[in-house]
């Protein structure tokens, strides 16, 4: 077992904690030492005086679905992500949670049973990565342009060939266009409190749109770390169906947008090139609308619970005198901010992305506005182009960049793979490296 803290830059009070395992399995804390097998991974940190467990990310997303009352979840395992659908079937056998749980054959048909649940009118839930998300691929569109607002968990993982079970984006970064917001965590708590955030953006009336929250295969969805799991929660209310107004021979009425034979309505209709476009339209317009439903929430959520992520679409670190920036997401991000606390560096911040869709171009545009020059990395390729959010990055700036590209299959980012791209940066570097 390897256990891994947060780092210091959460909030969360002083003491520290000890692992011990419970008669099911699960991984809780005890007085105020670390224990582990790994006695490299022995260091103290911050925690919640109220802190419930230490578990696995994998089960933090189970936990945080949970208690968003899901009444269908579909599920198909595949390696990182198994551990999630796995929890949840243990909650569903135990009686802890309220849920049809369909095995079904394959992601396929896992998308396809979420997507034909939530159309009649119930809270869904998923989780897939890698080659399973690629299995789904006609599904995601479908999701997204019948405005669905299904949550799915996404373990990322490398897609084949060669065959790889480790981490890094090119599952869920290849599905950037399908119309569904991507939310990218760094720790375990954070994958909580975004799943119970996602279902709020999902369902925001001027949002209705499928959700991906994102976490690193294994370097998260495997990683223990204390979590403040709540027994209880009032932020995700139980799920009403979208509603809207429609002219009919007696006038306008207000219907629910269900699949119900009582009140017969098509979804995900054949649309001739008079229509088509007028639907993908709506869907961008929808996902603009969720830049500023995610922020709300986001903060609606910091003042209830005490935890915020920079305003829920970037987070800024050690920005505030800074004169370069390196930019990223996801659980690499407490190795950078480790660095940079530890060897106290003044010039060089970070900067992570929690929205990649959609895109946070006007946060990151202030962000860079006073910095004179910054690097990507990231753990993605786009063959022939280069660095997927490098390049998304630098439409929106004129500063000099240079582009990362790193972790890819699972390879350890190194605290000297930082330092080495803090030096290039700080020579405002302008071309691709590979990490």
């Amino acid at each position: 077992m390897r256990i891994c803290l947060p780092n210091k830059g959460s909030n969360r009070k002083a003491g520290e904690i000890s692992a011990f395992e419970n008669n099911v399995g699960e991984i809780e804390y005890e007085k105020n030492r670390v224990v582990s097998d790994d006695t490299s991974a022995f260091f103290s940190q911050e925690v919640d005086e109220d802190m419930k467990k230490i578990i696995e990310g994998s089960h933090a997303i189970a936990e945080a679905v949970k208690l968003s009352m899901p009444k269908v979840i579909a599920a198909y395992p595949i390696t990182p992500q198994t551990h999630i659908i796995e929890k949840l079937a243990e909650m569903v056998a135990g009686g802890e949670l309220d849920a049809e749980y369909m095995t079904v054959e394959s992601e396929h048909s896992a998308m396809a049973a979420c997507i034909g649940a939530q159309a009649t009118g119930v809270r869904t839930f998923t989780a897939t990565c890698s080659a399973g998300m690629a299995y789904m691929w006609e599904l995601l569109y479908c999701a997204a342009g019948m405005r669905l607002p299904i949550v799915m968990g996404v373990a990322n993982r490398a897609l084949s060939a060669p065959l790889n079970i480790w981490n890094d984006w090119s599952d869920s970064m290849g599905a950037r266009d399908s119309g569904w917001i991507q939310l990218y965590c760094e720790t375990a708590q954070e994958a909580f409190d975004t799943i119970l955030q996602a279902y709020r953006i999902a369902e925001h009336h001027n949002v209705l749109l499928p959700v991906m929250v994102c976490i690193d295969g294994f370097w998260l969805s495997h990683v223990y770390e204390p979590v403040n799991v709540l027994e209880e929660q009032d932020f995700v209310k139980p799920y009403q169906a979208p509603e809207i107004d429609v002219d009919s021979d007696e006038g306008f009425k207000r219907i629910k947008i269900v699949l119900d034979p009582k009140q017969p309505i098509s979804m995900g209709e054949y649309a001739t090139p008079q229509y088509y476009q007028e639907f993908k339209e709506a869907q961008q317009i929808a996902m603009l609308n969720a830049k500023l439903a995610i922020k709300e929430i986001h903060d609606e959520f910091a003042k209830k619970y005490g935890r915020s992520y920079g305003n829920g679409l970037i987070e800024t670190y050690n920005m505030d005198n800074a004169k370069y920036a390196i930019v990223t997401m996801g659980s690499v991000c407490g190795t950078i901010k480790h660095l940079i606390e530890n060897e106290k560096i003044k010039d060089v911040g970070l900067i992570r992305i929690k929205s990649f869709r959609p895109f946070p171009t006007s946060e990151l545009q202030k962000a860079l506005e006073r910095i004179e020059s910054f690097g990507v990395f990231e753990k993605v390729c786009s063959p022939g182009l280069g660095g997927v959010v490098f390049n998304e990055v630098k439409a929106k700036t004129n500063k000099p960049g240079a582009s990362f590209i790193g972790g890819l299959g699972g390879r350890d980012v190194t605290l000297d793979n930082v330092r080495k791209m803090f030096d290039l940066i700080r020579i405002k570097d302008e071309n691709i490296h590979w990490i």
